[in-house]
């Protein structure tokens, strides 16, 4: 590191040391600081500035208190017992974060949250026998495992003495997981303890080391448990008074040798169970616990030791980490009663996690919350080349262009970021693009010899003037992609980017990581000096795994199960002073997936919390997972394989519903659009004609309508067999059920767009109406047309019509009031907020213009407004013969098989 690198991060840390004494902070304060300290440690104003402008921004994030569902039996504990702890272990922790530059704020919010978590556990001094089980949902990359680390230090101190993670099933996240808890809790590396030479203290190890007080660790970051490293440790639990903590792989030969070593060394004599209180963490409790991606005998089999383990203790609590509450512990079983009867289920206590004010999330990816952000780039160029679906002996020959856009960007993105001072940090990227290795690898040398290629001319051609530089092909393509992605921001030009090139790409190496390539990302090496690395891999990418300084992902996959779509998610996390350079490449159809997806869990979250206000319970929380229509999709795909229907119990209040994919044959779009012509003609029968509805946004609104020609239009609909939740069975059930009470009246919005310019016009209905302009999907044939790759009919917005005017505004204050966005920037709001709001169901009658069709295509949607009566849930049936030829993806065979160390 370069004296001016030293210089700079010493005046932080001593600028940090004073702000976290002060109460208040400003930007004047702040500056006076710096500026004082620079006497000392001088750098140049730009780079004082720069560091200012990062302390404001740091310092100004917050996070708050999630919501939180518990048993109604739960007795406080930890109050109480305060006066008797020490908290030896927090404390350093604390110091760490601090270290780390966690905000104030944020460290006081986790405090206190880690704080509600240890409470609704057990006290550990409490006498025998007792079982605690709960869940704590997060969100993707937004801290879970500081959480966890954070709880492990707090039980360590009120008394807990086995403390086990299971960190998922892949050698490089058990690693990871180790070398932060190694950071976070035990203080010191524990490879060179084990193999019993000096040790090496890190982590909170450097804020005091009582050698009293150091936790036993009987795995390191190399090795996963052992049984004969283990019993050469020599200890015994019941006797131990300091913590003892593993890491394990949840994996069925794991935690048999754990199982069996426990039994053989630490039972008691002539007895089954073992008296010193355990804490088992299950990080990404949704994975392998109870998971789709095995098969039921090993999905039995992994269940049934984590039970087998925590039943081995008289005194145990299990907490799993989640950042998906589509968690297969909600799903799986058959009944309800089933589901709650799982000795995995979190039946005394679910808490909810929000993230800090500077999370990256799916919210700002996904939902583009900011109407001027647009941080997804399509891949349509793979399919000659990398298809989507392919085989393990696939030739991978050469790169898709848009792959090679990404390289670019992220050579670019790294040189900014050089502008900005930032050197000596972590830079990745991502590439998921297959989830065999053997084409990983491919991919991964193809890689490396373009950015061979482009390091070269960097290194021939990158000093030379601005107009000879650029006639460097290689050069050029990175000024294109600087043009296109980069140019608009502020303080940059071209000539200081191109200074940056040859440091920016110099350093950047790609690497494999999967099961063959443990190490690849070994960033505790590369602390203060910085790993530049572009990371190609499969399913090892997709759960847990951290890609530290990730600005660039390439996502070519084609899962459609919601938890695996949002766990390969790696592009989500914190991006301090580098989130507008975030690009993510993806398939068009897979963002509207995603969509779908980050929805779908926002509303469970939003749901949670109102079960909170009104005192619910863990168990009416899983009800409420296992009846939302996203259940559809999970349940089937978790049955695939079973030969049999899926019949699935969902509940479609407060939900929306559309017919995204429809059939294609002239006879069906024939028999739809008069269907819409007989629902125009009962509504005039009715005495509330379409020539009553008034416009709006291009279409038409017809208010007060009743609902039998609502109920006679739906039979009539020719419904899509792939169309899940529109089968019309099933939704005719739901509003007959309610057609003489809240769902005997509804609006009808005829959907169109004000200008016909190049649209079709259509009077059919009795008024006019511009069709809707809309686009055949890449999957569409023949027989079935897919409304866009997206699968999206509706426009963003619809569902708030018929809502007046003041109930919009004060549901959009709401919603920025929740997220902590800002009141002067445009907000592309989520229709969820809106449909909250509904007196009224809505259909929305869709008149489409779909190139080559030369009449328009008729779908439909429906927005429920949440029930008051009690939600008597439809059936759905799903032949899983169906499913599994129309989305047998990922969960179908697995990318890479680990050997058990």
């Amino acid at each position: 590191m370069s004296e001016d690198s030293i210089n700079l991060e010493e005046l932080e840390m001593s600028v940090e040391n004073v702000l976290a004494s002060k109460q208040e902070l400003t930007p004047l304060l702040i500056r006076t600081v710096i500026e004082k300290y620079r006497v000392v440690n001088p750098v140049t104003n730009a780079e004082a500035e720069r560091l200012a402008r990062r302390l404001e921004a740091r310092h100004d994030v917050t996070m708050t208190i999630g919501a939180m569902l518990k048993e109604k039996e739960h007795r406080p504990w930890l109050d109480n017992a305060r006066a008797t702890i020490d908290p030896y272990y927090w404390r350093r922790y604390k110091k760490l974060l601090g270290k780390k530059h966690f905000s104030s704020q944020v460290i006081a919010t986790l405090d206190e949250i880690t704080d509600r978590i240890l409470g609704l556990m057990e006290n550990p001094e409490k006498a025998g026998p007792w079982n605690r089980r709960g869940m704590v949902v997060g969100h993707v990359q937004s801290g879970k495992t500081a959480n966890y680390v954070g709880l492990i230090c707090k039980a360590a101190d009120v008394g807990y003495r086995l403390i086990v993670v299971i960190a998922g099933i892949h050698n490089n996240l058990r690693n990871q997981t180790q070398l932060r808890i190694d950071e976070g809790f035990v203080g010191r590396d524990s490879t060179p303890w084990l193999s019993r030479r000096e040790d090496k203290l890190i982590g909170v190890g450097k804020f005091g080391f009582d050698q009293k007080r150091r936790p036993f660790t009987l795995t390191n970051s190399l090795k996963d448990f052992n049984k004969t490293m283990a019993t050469s440790v020599g200890i015994s639990l019941d006797a131990l008074n300091v913590p003892t903590v593993l890491v394990i792989k949840k994996n069925s030969s794991t935690l048999k040798n754990l199982l069996e070593w426990l039994q053989e060394h630490n039972a008691k004599r002539g007895g089954k169970t073992i008296e010193a209180p355990m804490l088992l963490i299950d990080d990404e409790a949704d994975n392998a616990s109870v998971n789709i991606a095995y098969s039921k005998d090993e999905v039995s089999r992994i269940n049934g030791q984590i039970r087998s383990l925590l039943g081995m203790f008289e005194r145990a609590c299990y907490v799993g980490y989640t950042a998906t509450p589509f968690a297969n512990i909600f799903i799986d079983p058959d009944t309800d009663d089933e589901m709650f009867r799982a000795d995995l289920f979190p039946r005394n206590f679910i808490v909810s996690l929000d993230p800090p004010t500077n999370y990256f999330g799916a919210n700002r990816v996904f939902l583009h919350l900011h109407n001027n952000e647009q941080i997804i780039r399509h891949i349509e160029d793979n399919e000659e080349i990398l298809p989507l679906k392919h085989k393990k002996d696939l030739k991978v020959t050469a790169l898709p262009e848009s792959l090679m856009d990404a390289a670019r960007a992220f050579v670019v993105a790294k040189a900014i970021r050089l502008v900005r001072g930032h050197v000596g940090q972590h830079c990745s990227m991502l590439v998921n693009a297959s989830r065999f290795t053997n084409v990983q690898r491919q991919l991964r040398n193809e890689l490396h010899n373009r950015i061979d290629a482009i390091k070269s001319s960097i290194r021939v051609n990158g000093a030379l003037s601005l107009e000879d530089a650029l006639k460097d092909a290689e050069i050029k393509a990175l000024h294109d992609i600087w043009e296109r992605e980069y140019s608009c921001i502020e303080g940059l030009d071209w000539r200081t980017i191109q200074n940056k090139l040859n440091d920016a790409v110099a350093p950047i190496k790609v690497v494999e990581v999967n099961s063959n390539s443990a190490g690849a990302l070994n960033y505790v090496d590369y602390e203060g000096i910085g790993l530049n690395v572009i990371a190609v891999g499969g399913y090892s990418l997709s759960r847990g795994l951290t890609l530290e300084g990730l600005m660039i992902s390439y996502f070519l996959r084609n899962s459609v199960m919601y938890d695996t779509l949002m766990q390969m998610g790696r592009w989500f996390g914190y991006r301090p002073e580098y989130d507008e350079l975030c690009r993510v490449w993806m398939p068009e159809e897979a963002e509207g997936w995603y969509a779908h997806v980050a929805e779908a869990i926002e509303e469970l979250r939003e749901e949670l919390r109102k079960m909170e206000a009104a005192g619910a319970t863990p168990k009416e929380f899983g009800l409420k997972v296992r009846s939302h229509p996203t259940a559809l999709v999970v349940t089937a795909r978790n049955k695939m394989g079973s030969g049999e229907r899926v019949v699935v119990k969902i509940g479609l209040g407060n939900s929306f519903i559309e017919t995204a994919i429809l059939n294609r044959d002239e006879e069906s779009l024939e028999s739809n659009r008069l269907a819409a012509q007989r629902l125009a003609e009962r509504l005039v029968e009715a005495g509330k004609p379409p020539t009553d509805s008034v416009p709006i946004s291009g279409g038409r609104l017809l208010r007060g309508a009743p609902v039998k020609p609502i109920l006679d239009f739906l039979a009539e609909f020719q419904n899509h067999p792939t169309s899940m939740l529109t089968q019309t069975e099933p939704v005719k059930r739901y509003i007959e059920e309610r057609a003489e009470t809240e769902l005997a009246v509804w609006d009808i919005l005829f959907a169109g767009i004000k200008s016909n310019k190049g649209s079709l016009t259509d009077v059919s209905l009795g008024i006019q109406i511009n069709c809707q302009r809309r686009t055949a999907g890449q999957k569409s044939d023949a027989t079935t047309l897919h409304v866009t790759n997206k699968q999206r009919v509706s426009s963003r917005g619809v569902e708030k019509a018929g809502l007046p005017q003041e109930t919009i505004d004060a549901a959009e204050r709401r919603y920025r009031n929740i997220e902590k966005l800002p009141s002067d920037k445009p907000i592309n709001y989520p229709d969820r907020i809106y449909r909250a709001e509904r007196i009224r169901p809505l259909l929305i009658i869709h008149l489409l213009d779909i190139e080559p069709e030369t009449k328009p295509v008729i779908a439909w949607s429906i927005s429920f407004p949440r029930t008051k009566l009690e939600e008597k849930c439809v059936e759905y049936i799903v032949n899983t013969t169906w499913f599994r030829e129309n989305f047998a993806g990922d969960s179908e065979e697995k990318e890479e098989v680990e050997v058990d160390d």
